[in-house]
């Protein structure tokens, strides 16, 4: 059966998109869902030390979201420019995605701020984005933290007063464009429980693009274009599993980030967990043949998205759609500072 990106629509009340972070963030609500019976328990974050055994791993994204945003006016007319950083290709030369685009052309020059940090456009490519390469003095990342904004997804329209509530407890690798939301739950003081009970904390690192918000356009899954994202799994991270592994403990990602990266590992070594890094395009969807991970946490995505496709993948797509409608019963809080589901 050929499954269509109308099969994973499902309607949900606008008033559902949390707008704004919970004031705690492990007392967020969560979905336990048992994938196998379609069994829900209604929990809060904090109860997901009940869900773990010791001997388990719990594998988190430590990649940091970049202030990726950035305005500055055109050398030439004095227009005003707006650019989003999508990733650092080689040297100081980034893809972005620029507006107004059609009026921005290969060799404009482009000014930041008080003229520390200036860019000039050298190609245009295939999505109407461009690649432009900043000019500067000093360290790129301060300066960006100075200028730049924090690149809040689409759907929030509320002004965030607290940028580092969109960055997790553990960010540490500045790359990503958007956060590791399900991830955004963990506290430190949950992370130590979760230590103290001989959990392992296990942590890699995919940079988020843009590219996790954009919508799958064809009518058949399998024609869709995964973007490219870079991962990095070290060799301790790597050995750690592996021993989780043979001691037959689970390994449990935090969000589908993790997933994508460690499936991605096992989807080229066959199954095996190796130490790598690289650039993945890994498209998860039902029919997916799982080599790594043995249970998740993860947020209530938008509807026809390849996360929701993601899930599916694991829990069968009937499962999971019973599951988000449970949630909209139930009044739970979607998307990036929603709620969160813990699937095993």
């Amino acid at each position: 059966m050929t499954l269509t990106t109308e099969d994973f629509d499902y309607n949900l009340p606008h008033e559902l998109i949390a707008q704004t972070p919970i004031e705690t963030r492990d007392a967020s609500r969560l979905l336990v869902l048992d994938h196998k019976t379609g069994a829900m328990q209604d929990k809060h974050f904090y109860d997901i030390i009940d869900e773990l055994h010791a001997g388990d791993a719990v594998v988190m994204n430590d990649s940091r979201v970049m202030p990726a945003r950035i305005y500055g006016t055109k050398d030439d007319t004095g227009g005003h420019v707006e650019v989003l950083l999508l990733h650092n290709t080689q040297g100081d030369v980034w893809e972005t995605l620029m507006k107004p685009a059609k009026r921005i052309r290969v060799g404009t020059q482009v000014t930041f701020g008080d003229g520390a940090l200036t860019a000039t456009v050298i190609e245009d490519l295939e999505h109407g984005g461009k690649m432009i390469e900043f000019h500067y003095d000093g360290i790129f990342m301060e300066i960006l933290e100075k200028l730049g904004e924090m690149p809040l997804p689409p759907y929030i329209k509320e002004k965030l007063d607290d940028p580092e509530r969109y960055q997790t407890v553990y960010a540490r690798q500045a790359g990503s464009a958007a956060a590791p939301t399900a991830g955004l739950h963990w506290t430190k003081e949950l992370l130590e429980r979760v230590q103290a009970k001989d959990v392992k904390l296990v942590y890699l690192t995919l940079h988020v693009g843009l590219g996790t918000f954009r919508p799958v356009d064809e009518d058949k899954i399998e024609d869709h274009k995964m973007h490219s994202e870079f991962y990095q799994l070290t060799e301790a991270a790597a050995q750690t599993l592996n021993e989780v592994r043979q001691s037959g403990g689970r390994i449990i990602a935090t969000g589908t980030t993790s997933i994508r990266t460690l499936e991605t590992i096992g989807s080229k070594f066959d199954g095996a967990i190796q130490a790598d890094s690289g650039w993945t395009d890994i498209f998860i969807k039902p029919g997916y043949q799982w080599r790594v991970v043995d249970a998740f946490i993860t947020n209530f995505h938008l509807p026809k998205s390849t996360l929701v496709m993601l899930v599916a993948a694991f829990t069968g797509r009937d499962t999971i759609l019973n599951a988000y409608e449970h949630a909209i019963q139930e009044r739970y809080r979607f998307f990036s500072f929603g709620d969160a589901m813990f699937i095993k």
